[in-house]
């Protein structure tokens, strides 16, 4: 499976367990949040969201963990933890969902 953010790809297994976390301060840095979950097992990837147009990040992101055991214990210790004055919110992250191409009303003119 390809999981797409913004523009990088990266291969996925059916294994790899995904974890949204949310409330991230703007000044965390990528490997900040890697190492935020480094110490509960292997860690797959960590991603943080940049908006499109300002590359800014928005605030969340998403790290894959392939044990799911370990995943699960990053999830119940971190989710509601203090990071950089900001409150986690960290749970299994839901499969993303198709979204069309078109200008939000339902036509695809463009």
């Amino acid at each position: 499976m390809n999981i797409y953010v913004g523009n990088l790809s990266h291969d996925v297994t059916e294994d790899d367990f995904r974890i949204y976390v949310g409330n991230l301060s703007h000044d965390v840095t990528e490997d900040d949040f890697r190492e935020l979950f480094v110490s509960f097992g292997e860690v797959e990837s960590a991603t943080i969201i940049m908006d499109r147009d300002s590359g800014q990040p928005k605030g969340f992101g998403f790290v894959e963990m392939p044990n799911g055991d370990e995943a699960e214990r990053a999830i119940q210790e971190l989710n509601g933890k203090e990071v950089m004055e900001r409150e986690l919110t960290v749970n299994e992250a839901r499969p993303r969902r198709e979204r069309g191409r078109g200008r939000g009303r339902g036509d695809n003119r463009w």
